[in-house]
């Protein structure tokens, strides 16, 4: 760290400039040229002692207050700002390339991330017992999605729009149907679906009774509007209505650069739930069914990561657990830990297990297990709404 000080000395009076006298002859000329010259020779000895002299008598001028400052020598501190902080300034700001509105578009998207509401990054969980074990973390795992964590007094069955209690029949999912979780007779009511196996038909049928707008999402459908709104959303509500077609799926990977999209307009045949939410003008969805084949848990951790659950009131989703899902990786330990992670994600974002319906085979990552199964129908409810 380097300091800059200026020292500034003044004479304690100005002298009258005397004339040098003339001289007539040679002789004095020669003589006031060496007179000249001694006088050079005495300047540095002469520097040297008023260096010294002003050693001594700084400490005493600063003692001495006011009278001292009247003196024959006066200093000031021009500046002591050291040069790392003119450094860090220059570091710090924009640049002189970027004009003030794209600085401030450069600061806004540094700190998107920090304004998404309810986000949260993905805890890893530790280990079941302590250490890598695949039957201490299946045995984790099928406990977890088979316990339900709220008990409804009245749901909502497969194919229907009336509320009633839990039938004592196994049904493949069910929907919390309390008062306080549904939306109010007369306010919007929007429920997505994203299927291509036609598993969704009686979910269609009772977010339609309940006279929601409803959106279905399946890439393979080719009557679907392939990108762009099918059917009126005016149509969408009562008796009834119609289901908008689209031909496009889940995206999990955020694009590093989002471009501004036209509410009716989704553009790409891939686009993440935000972005679907986005250009459909929806700030929430009420009901969302999920049949992702194996694509659910990286979906999963895009919604909690980005916190895009805290839009979401009810989820009905399959889980696989055939195989560990696209651009999963590890040991089969390392996938059955990170499956039980984006479920406490879930958790943590507010979702709690209202029902489990088991489908058929015990493949569990190709190795067979007596008390699982292959794929499970999970229903959800957001319990912070």
């Amino acid at each position: 760290m380097r300091y800059v000080i200026i020292i500034t000395f003044t004479p304690e009076g100005k002298k009258k400039k005397r004339d040098a006298p003339r001289c007539r002859y040679g002789g004095g000329m020669r003589a006031g040229v060496r007179g000249r010259g001694g006088l050079l020779l005495l300047i540095p000895p002469f520097l040297l002692a008023l260096q010294f002299l002003v050693g001594i008598r700084l400490p005493r001028a600063h003692r001495a207050g006011g009278e001292e400052e009247r003196r024959a020598i006066a200093f000031s501190v021009i500046s002591i700002e050291p040069e790392s902080s003119s450094r860090h300034r220059e570091a710090t700001s924009p640049g002189p390339d970027l004009d003030e509105e794209e600085a401030r578009g450069y600061e806004d998207e540094n700190e998107m991330p920090t304004r998404q509401v309810g986000s949260r990054a993905l805890e890893v969980q530790s280990w079941a017992a302590g250490a890598p074990s695949f039957t201490a973390e299946i045995n984790r795992i099928v406990t977890y999605i088979t316990r339900p964590q709220v008990n409804c007094s009245r749901v909502l069955s497969p194919g229907q729009s009336q509320a009633s209690q839990a039938p004592a029949a196994s049904l493949s999912w069910l929907l919390c149907a309390e008062d306080w979780l549904l939306p109010a007779a007369l306010s919007p009511c929007v429920a997505y679906s994203f299927s291509m196996g036609g598993g969704d038909v009686d979910f269609l049928k009772t977010v339609l009774g309940l006279g929601c707008e409803v959106h279905r999402f399946d890439p393979s459908n080719s009557n679907a509007s392939g990108g762009h709104l099918g059917n009126s959303l005016a149509s969408n509500r009562g008796d009834g209505g119609v289901v908008s077609q689209h031909k496009m799926w889940l995206e999990w990977r955020a694009p590093r650069k989002r471009k501004h999209k036209k509410r009716g307009t989704l553009g790409s045949v891939s686009q993440t739930l935000a972005d679907i939410m986005e250009a459909l003008g929806h700030h929430t969805v009420h009901f969302l069914y999920a049949d992702l084949l194996s694509a659910e848990w990286r979906v999963f951790q895009n919604w909690i990561e980005l916190g895009t659950l805290s839009s979401v009131h009810h989820l009905v989703a399959m889980v696989h657990l055939h195989w560990a899902g696209f651009e999963v990786g590890g040991t089969d330990e390392e996938v059955v830990r990170y499956w039980f992670s984006v479920l406490q994600g879930l958790r943590a974002s507010g979702f709690q297990l209202v029902h489990s319906s088991p489908a058929e085979g015990h493949s569990i990552l190709k190795q067979t297990v007596a008390n699982a199964h292959s794929s499970y129908i999970l229903s959800w409810v957001n319990m912070t709404h």
